[in-house]
This record gives C-alpha cells, sequence and structure tokens, in this order.
C-alpha cells in the first residue's frame, strides 16, 4: 500500500508529544502537559499537530502511540515501547548513533543500538526521581528558587563544582540547603546537580555499555549543563538532536515504525 498520513504519539509522564508525517516528511511535531489524563493528553496533542499541519484526523492512516500512557490510548492502531521508538527515532536521525541517552520528567533510559538502528540492550530508572527532570525541577523550585530554564546558562558560570552525594531527590535537597548555607554560589551548586545527574545516569549506563555515538534525547536534553555534564564524564561527545526537538525523538520513531506498518498493511 502507498504511503500516506502517519502519526506517532509519544504519552510520557509529564509530557505528550505527537509527530505526523508522510512518506519521509514531517509534517509537524508538538508537545503538551500529559496532566491527570494520559489518553485525553496524547489525543488532544494529536489533534492539534494534525490540525496545524492542515488536515483533518480522517486524512491520518496509522497511529502507533508509545510512553508509559500508551496502554491507555484507544485512538492508536498499535502500541510500540518506548524503547523500541526512541532507537528508532534516534538511527533516523543519525544511522551512527549506538547510545541512547533519554532523560525525561520521572525516569532516565540508557539504550544501546546495533547498526539497523534495532536495540541490543537497555536499562531504565522508573523507580526514583534522581537522575531525572523531576529531579531538577523540585530543586530548582523548592531550594534555589531559580526558573528551571536558566539551569543551564547557570551551570556554566560555576566556578567549581559542589558535591551532591545523595541520589534521593529530598536528602539531595537537604544537602543543597546545606551547601547554599555554608555560603556555597547557586551556580556552583547547580553545577553539583548536574554533575550528580550524570554520575547516576552513567551508573546506569555502564549496566548495558556506552559506545560513541552517543545522542541525548528528552526534555533534560535541552539543559546544555547536563550535557555538559555527561561529554566530562564520558570524555566524548553527546549529541543533541538539532533538526529536531529531543523530545520528539520517541514520537519520531513510532511515526516511522507507523509508516513502516501502514506500507505493508
Amino acid at each position: 500500500m502507498s504511503n500516506g498520513i502517519v502519526a506517532g504519539v509519544d504519552i510520557g509522564s509529564t509530557t505528550a508529544k505527537a509527530l505526523v508525517m508522510r512518506d519521509s516528511e514531517i509534517l509537524g511535531g508538538l508537545i503538551g502537559p500529559t496532566g491527570t489524563n494520559p489518553a485525553l493528553a496524547g489525543k488532544q496533542i494529536l489533534e492539534r499537530v494534525v490540525d496545524d499541519s492542515n488536515h483533518v484526523i480522517s486524512d491520518v492512516k496509522y497511529i502507533v502511540a508509545t510512553g508509559y500512557g500508551r496502554v491507555s490510548a484507544p485512538f492508536a492502531d498499535k502500541t510500540i515501547t518506548e524503547i523500541t521508538c526512541h532507537g528508532r527515532g534516534a538511527h533516523h536521525i543519525s544511522p551512527k548513533i549506538r547510545t541512547v541517552i533519554d532523560i525525561g520528567g520521572q525516569d532516565a533510559k540508557v539504550v544501546s543500538i546495533g547498526e539497523d538502528g534495532k536495540v541490543i540492550d537497555f536499562v531504565m530508572n522508573d523507580k526514583c526521581a534522581s537522575g531525572t527532570g523531576r529531579f531538577l525541577e523540585s530543586a530548582a523550585q523548592l531550594v534555589l528558587h531559580v526558573p528551571l530554564e536558566d539551569l543551564g546558562e547557570l551551570s556554566s558560570k560555576a566556578t567549581s563544582i559542589c558535591k551532591i552525594s545523595s541520589t534521593c531527590t529530598v536528602f539531595a535537597q537537604t544537602e543543597i540547603v546545606s551547601l547554599l548555607a555554608a555560603g556555597e554560589s547557586k551556580e556552583n551548586v547547580i553545577a553539583g546537580l548536574h554533575g550528580s545527574i550524570s554520575n547516576r545516569v552513567i551508573g546506569m549506563a555502564k549496566r548495558v555499555g556506552v559506545k560513541p555515538v552517543i545522542m541525548m534525547t528528552g526534555g533534560v536534553a535541552k539543559n546544555i549543563g547536563v550535557r555538559n555534564a555527561l561529554e566530562n564524564d564520558l570524555s566524548t561527545e553527546v549529541i543533541i538532536p538539532s533538526d529536531i526537538d529531543p523530545q520528539l525523538v520517541g514520537a519520531l520513531g513510532a511515526a516511522l515504525i507507523a509508516k513502516d506498518l501502514f506500507s505493508n498493511s
């Protein structure tokens, strides 16, 4: 069957993402809050991106849902794990990618992929907020009182990197309060936070092996401080997608799989 318009919807714990494409052309992608109703969030973000691309939902011939909320997405034709979708999306962006580090709102994943873009192995942290976007968000809002989006720039002004040893979000906040009370600058503390996330993720990554080329995806990929910390600790470059929002890589992978499934139907 010839290719038509297909869509990938990635329903995460904090954000829902949708991407529509025709053949190999991306027609549009959007990100919105998941809220308390994952199925509704996924459906609404899909309808918005379809509308923005000057189409109607009936034009979409095949939909693949991924992310933790995929099980509650009755509008999808098929559901695929986010591990598979992130691997496929990263490989599409660059076939040289061998490791994907995805840090989202409430989980972190390290995925090892082969030359064909298929997943070889993966490890996932979804039991604790440490090493995730929520870890940074809670520290920024509750303790440091700085906008989340400013963390990367502020860490670049650090004169030293504070050591934050706790991997627990609550205990880490206590450490931050103590460091600030002792006279440490917010910039140095933020650099320490980024270093803590890097250490946590690299500890996970060692279980599957880290092979260049490495791509970072997810919302935390927009934080240059975390990327720099990872690059320093890994002693290699970490690529951030430039032609697509790093939060849309999973949705891209889902759309590519949708394209294959529709073409073969």
